[in-house]
């Protein structure tokens, strides 16, 4: 016994046409049938799911888990299609995918101007303090010199007697209120200032003063230390405190 090719009817050997459908078993094609439907509860692709789960922590850790997730993402959807409806997660594959892609591409293009950009701007930063510094020892310099024609009794004895008094009193040689209280409590941008007066004629007098102003973290906050004393010739040091011997500022 054969089979009709198109229908399946079962026919004597001898017969050349189907007597069910009429179907001629010399020319007919067999019939296609149909792919199996996807069946309902059919389970997730793991290679989906670790895609997915990998394209999110490519966020926290690039590359080492982005390219994992791509690679996962290619074979999940190639399983997926193989199964026919057996599996499912295509949607997880494809966002493993996305995620994959954006991590292997984008975030090393923004570490990269990251890495050019972050020492780019600490210069500039410790340039900016620096400056500042330098500006901060020439009001100190002043104020010291304004302060000696005010009371007439020499320089002051430390940078809080060129502050404010904290509670609003009137100037006095105490808290002369000629520089700012973060000044006055000796640091600002950055920098550490160290003030220092001394009598060079031992007659009480304080005649002579010098100040000197070192970063607070070396190399981050900033490079050079300056110096100043009653002169008004600020210098620098890059290594070490400056001093009198220290080339000036140009």
């Amino acid at each position: 016994m054969k089979y009709c090719p198109k229908c399946g009817f079962g026919m004597d050997d001898t017969s050349r046409f189907c007597s069910a459908c009429g179907a001629d078993t010399a020319t007919a094609a067999p019939s296609v049938l149909p792919p199996p439907p996807p069946l309902v509860n059919a389970p997730t692709s793991g290679k989906a799911l670790a895609s997915m789960i990998l394209g999110i922590c490519s966020f926290f850790f690039s590359v080492l888990t982005g390219i994992p997730a791509v690679i996962l993402g290619h074979l999940a959807h190639a399983e997926i299609r193989r199964s026919a409806g057996r599996l499912q997660g295509e949607g997880m594959a494809l966002a493993g995918l996305i995620l994959g892609y954006v991590s292997v591409v984008f975030i090393p293009i923004v570490l990269i101007i990251a890495a050019i950009a972050i020492p780019n701007l600490l210069r500039a930063k410790m340039a900016a303090n620096e400056a500042s510094a330098v500006g901060s020892l020439r009001t100190i310099c002043v104020a010291s010199v304004n302060y000696d024609q005010l009371y007439r009794h020499g320089f002051p004895s430390s940078l809080a007697a060129l502050g404010p008094d904290e509670n609003g009193a009137t100037a006095s040689p105490e808290h002369a209120g000629l520089i700012d209280v973060n000044l006055a409590l000796g640091s600002k941008s950055g920098y550490i200032f160290t003030y220092n007066a001394t009598s060079t004629r031992n007659d009480g007098t304080l005649d002579a003063f010098q100040v000197n102003a070192d970063p607070m973290t070396p190399d981050t906050t900033g490079v050079r230390h300056f110096f100043v004393d009653q002169t008004g010739v600020i210098r620098w040091q890059e290594d070490s405190p400056a001093n009198e011997n220290s080339p000036p500022v140009q």
